[in-house]
């Protein structure tokens, strides 16, 4: 690839929330530790990130660290990039993680054998580097 092409590479999306409690799951993530809401009425993580519990209906939360610990729920392995920025990566792995905290998140799965993907196949979490001030949660096989 010429040195032209790689200046003109098309940079990679990045989430750019409105919704506070969405801005701030983007930010908990910049800190280097994956963070989901936990209620303060029943316990319960939960992920996406919104203002009431739907578990008990409490409007009351907090940020809970993540052991970044999960397993393969789902998957789909894109041939064709759905955005200029990713036609190096394919094929890749858009996965389903089922987090140790209960909830799940949509994510790229990194550095794994397409043959070996299975469910429940553990997974850890890594983040990519996509701008100087921002990082995308990612994971690996554990």
């Amino acid at each position: 690839m010429s040195e032209t092409k790689v200046k003109n590479k098309p940079s990679r999306p990045i989430p750019r929330p409105i919704e506070p409690v969405n801005k701030g799951f983007w930010d908990e993530c910049q800190g280097g530790v994956l963070h989901f809401q936990k209620c303060d009425g029943c316990n319960k993580f939960r992920h996406l990130p919104r203002n009431m519990c739907a578990y008990c209906g409490s409007p009351e939360w907090h940020w809970a660290p993540s052991t970044g610990r999960g397993k393969l729920f789902s998957w789909t392995i894109a041939h064709m990039p759905m955005h200029p920025a990713f036609v190096a990566d394919v094929p890749y792995v858009a996965a389903i993680i089922e987090m140790e905290e209960g909830v799940r998140l949509v994510s790229w799965l990194r550095s794994v054998v397409l043959e070996d993907l299975a469910l429940d196949m553990p997974v850890k979490l890594m983040y990519e580097r996509i701008t100087d001030d921002f990082q995308l949660p990612c994971f690996v096989p554990a």
